[in-house]
Formats: structure tokens, C-alpha cells, sequence
């Protein structure tokens, strides 16, 4: 069990609304280790949210994706709307976004299985793309074509040497080639992103040295 978990989705439930670990959150629950990122995803839309979070504590910055930030219990929480993406025309952000109230889509636009692992309220893990098997099996799978998944948002190969190495994952060798092959299209991305996620990586490469 988790505490901020199950108190923001008491909140969330007592206000007609769902929410759902998600990400590496969810990973980081099924595998017992300790979680650093809040990642969660709701069906309420951030306007409906904001009637009964706490405004104060909330981030409304990115609010037009169907992201707020969140700080509760001194921790800080991502909440995303459950949506559907078209067209990334910057190869980052989708031209278009559809809040939506079914997981069976939005697993969609997600990029790899294991990042596409639900677990609600009560615990149940809802796993359209068999992401908690890969995780069992330590596999990084893209969810959709690799090439096409890239190519929507190039930072997804950082993500992806992160998570290899974080949770000892293998990848299938054609996959990998196609990672290598695209490094380029990071030049798109912008170096505020790019420095976040090396950020991450050096974090990863440290917490596997103490442990």
C-alpha cells in the first residue's frame, strides 16, 4: 500500500473520478522498491480537478496537455488526463489532444509496455499491452512501431537506454539498431529535456552503485 496513493484516490473516487498509478510508479510498486516519481493518470479532466485539489499546491502550466503538478505529503505527483494523441509536429508534443475515459486507448500513445501498467485504487493492475509480464521477464518492448514511436518524440531512446538500465532489461537486437540508428533526431528535442533525462540516467547510475 501506499499512503499518497490511496489518499488522492480516495479524493478522487469520493469526487466521481478515478485515478490510477501509472508509469514508474507502478513499476517501482510491483517490484517492492522504493518510489521517487509520482506518476498518476485520472479519467477527470484538469478542470474538473481543479474544484477539489488544493489550488495552491496545484501546477497548472501544462494544463492544455491534460498535465497538472501536484504537491501532497511533500511529494510531488504528475496527474495526467487519460487522452488520445494526433500528429506530433514538433517531435515532442501532439498536435492534438482528446481527454478521454478509457484506458484501452489511452495505453495507446504510451511508448513501452511497462510503461503502460494501471493500478487502481484497490490494486488491481489493468495491463492492455502485458507490460507487467515484460517487467517479470525484463524486457523493454515498444508498444506500437519502434520507428514510428521514436519518431513522434525522439527523447523516448534516452528513455529507453534509462530503463534498460535501470531495471536490467534486454531489448531485442533490431530494436536497439533502430535506437542507435535515430540518435540524430535528438538534435529536435530541446537541450532543457535532453539534460533533464541525462539528469535521470546519472540518477539511475547511482542508486544501482549504492544498492
Amino acid at each position: 500500500m501506499n499512503k499518497v496513493f490511496d489518499e488522492l484516490a480516495n479524493i478522487f473516487s469520493k469526487n466521481g473520478f478515478s485515478l490510477f498509478m501509472i508509469g514508474s510508479t507502478s513499476r517501482d510498486y510491483l517490484l517492492n522498491k522504493e518510489i521517487f516519481d509520482y506518476d498518476f493518470v485520472s479519467d477527470a479532466t484538469p478542470f474538473d480537478i481543479k474544484k477539489f485539489l488544493n489550488n495552491n499546491e496545484l501546477d497548472t502550466t501544462f494544463e492544455r496537455f491534460g498535465t497538472l503538478k501536484y504537491k501532497y505529503l511533500d511529494k510531488k505527483i504528475d496527474i495526467v488526463t487519460l487522452r488520445k494523441e494526433e500528429d506530433y509536429l514538433d517531435s515532442r508534443h501532439p498536435n492534438k489532444i482528446i481527454f478521454i475515459k478509457d484506458i484501452n486507448e489511452d495505453y495507446l500513445r504510451r511508448d513501452f509496455t511497462i510503461n503502460a501498467i494501471y493500478i487502481d485504487k484497490n490494486y488491481n493492475i489493468i495491463d492492455p499491452a502485458n507490460g507487467y509480464k515484460d517487467l517479470k521477464d525484463r524486457k523493454l518492448r515498444f508498444i506500437k512501431d519502434p520507428l514510428i514511436s521514436i519518431k513522434e518524440d525522439p527523447l523516448r531512446i534516452l528513455r529507453a537506454y534509462r530503463f534498460i538500465k535501470e531495471y536490467n532489461l534486454s531489448i531485442n537486437d533490431n530494436v536497439l539498431k533502430i535506437l542507435k540508428e535515430n540518435e540524430i533526431l535528438l538534435k529536435n528535442i530541446r537541450k532543457e529535456k535532453i539534460s533533464e533525462e541525462k539528469r535521470k540516467y546519472e540518477e539511475v547510475l547511482k542508486r544501482c552503485t549504492t544498492n
